[in-house]
């Protein structure tokens, strides 16, 4: 894990403060059993591979505690990962589950829960500098695989505040778009997995595991 100093403590989006602090427990929980707060990345400080999510899910990651654990997304995710040699075990379910990533690193752009999953504008901006804290930590990346449109878009105003992209118009989102960057790192785009995604069919199992092995093949040979 990379500690981001103030993530924890951090109240910028009144709107997202607001709705942690009257968000119900899911059925069979209760509030004390929530996380509630802002989710830290999660997984190998070293590694080549950097997964880019939206934010944390009401009753996922907001619950949980860590990244894509405790919801739909995660539950499609996480197998698809261990299969890609990604990670030690299939299933993520509690953030003490004994979970590793190998040679992979997963957050969100924005690390607290938004109303209805839709952060403004504004609170994308908010995060913005936790998001590039983790990326100037992350000294080994090569390959960003940034998780449907938004956190795609997030990725690239941090690349372009960071003199390494210009125009965003220049980077157009879709499943498996790949991007070369002047540092040697390169951006890959990738459907979300999210329930609905995968339910509507507009990803599934085997274009998931078409953009990671893309990103193993990056990582090696670029």
């Amino acid at each position: 894990m990379i500690l981001l100093p103030k993530l924890r403590q951090c109240r910028r989006c009144p709107r997202i403060v607001a709705y942690i602090e009257q968000l119900p427990a899911k059925k069979g929980y209760d509030r004390s059993d929530y996380h509630n707060a802002p989710v830290a990345g999660f997984g190998d400080s070293a590694a080549r591979v950097w997964l880019l999510g939206l934010a944390p899910g009401a009753h996922g990651a907001n619950r949980s505690g860590r990244p894509f654990t405790g919801d739909g997304a995660g539950d499609f995710m996480y197998p698809l990962l261990y299969q890609a040699g990604f990670s030690n075990q299939p299933q993520a379910s509690h953030s003490d589950d004994g979970l590793c990533l190998y040679d992979l690193y997963i957050s969100n752009a924005v690390k607290c829960v938004p109303p209805g999953n839709k952060p403004t504008a504004e609170e994308f901006a908010n995060c913005l500098a936790f998001m590039e804290q983790e990326w100037r930590c992350l000294k080994q990346v090569r390959v960003i695989i940034a998780l449907g449109r938004d956190a795609f878009m997030s990725a690239l105003r941090m690349l372009r505040r960071n003199g390494l992209v210009n125009r965003l118009a220049d980077y157009p989102f879709g499943h498996d778009v790949c991007y070369p960057l002047p540092n040697g790192q390169w951006l890959l785009g990738s459907y979300h997995t999210s329930r609905y995604n995968v339910q509507t069919g507009r990803i599934d199992a085997e274009s998931f595991m078409q953009v990671l092995q893309h990103a193993q093949r990056l990582r090696e040979n670029g």
